[in-house]
C-alpha cells in the first residue's frame, strides 16, 4: 500500500511540477524557459515519469487483486484502473513527441525560438491523476455486475 501511494502521488507531483513550469514558460517573457521545459521532460520521462506510472499501475493492480475491493468488483476500482492505464499509455506514446522537440530545444541555432507548449498533455494528465486520487480516497459506492454476482454467491454459501 505504501509503495502504491508513494508511486502514485510521486507521479502526480512530478506532473504538477511540469504544469507549473509550462504555465511559467507561457506567461513569462523568457522563451528559454519553454526550451528548458522540453529538455526537462526528456530527462525525466524515462527515468521518473514512466517508472512511477508503471509502478503505480502494477502496485494498484496487485493491491486490488489482494484486497476485498477486487479488481472488477467495484466501479471506482475499475475506473481508477482505466484512468491509470490510459494515462500510462498516453505518456508512453507522448514520448515520441517529447524526444524530437527536446532535440530541437537543445539546438543552439534554435535559441530564442518559441517552443510549442505541452500544457494540454501535462494539464490533462494532472486532472486524470487527481481524479484517480479522489476515487481512491472517497471510494464511491457501487458494485459492478461481477461484484454483485460474487457477493450473492458468497451470501448463498453462508449457512
Amino acid at each position: 500500500m505504501t509503495l502504491h501511494v508513494t508511486c502514485s502521488l510521486g507521479w502526480v507531483g512530478a506532473v504538477a511540477v511540469f504544469v507549473v513550469l509550462d504555465i511559467a514558460s507561457l506567461t513569462g517573457a523568457n522563451p528559454e524557459l519553454g526550451r528548458l521545459l522540453w529538455v526537462g521532460l526528456q530527462a525525466t520521462v524515462w527515468s521518473l515519469l514512466i517508472p512511477l506510472a508503471l509502478a503505480s499501475l502494477l502496485t494498484g493492480t496487485v493491491l486490488a487483486l489482494g484486497t476485498r475491493w477486487g479488481l472488477f468488483r467495484h466501479y471506482w476500482v475499475l475506473l481508477k484502473l482505466v484512468l491509470t492505464l490510459v494515462a500510462t499509455v498516453v505518456l508512453v506514446l507522448y514520448t515520441e513527441t517529447i524526444e524530437p522537440l527536446a532535440e530541437i530545444a537543445q539546438d543552439p541555432v534554435m535559441a530564442g525560438t518559441q517552443m510549442p507548449s505541452p500544457l494540454l498533455h501535462t494539464g490533462g494528465a494532472l486532472v486524470v491523476l487527481l481524479l484517480a486520487t479522489i476515487l481512491a480516497i472517497y471510494k464511491p459506492r457501487g458494485m459492478t455486475r461481477y461484484g454483485q454476482k460474487q457477493r450473492r454467491s458468497r451470501l448463498q454459501q453462508v449457512p
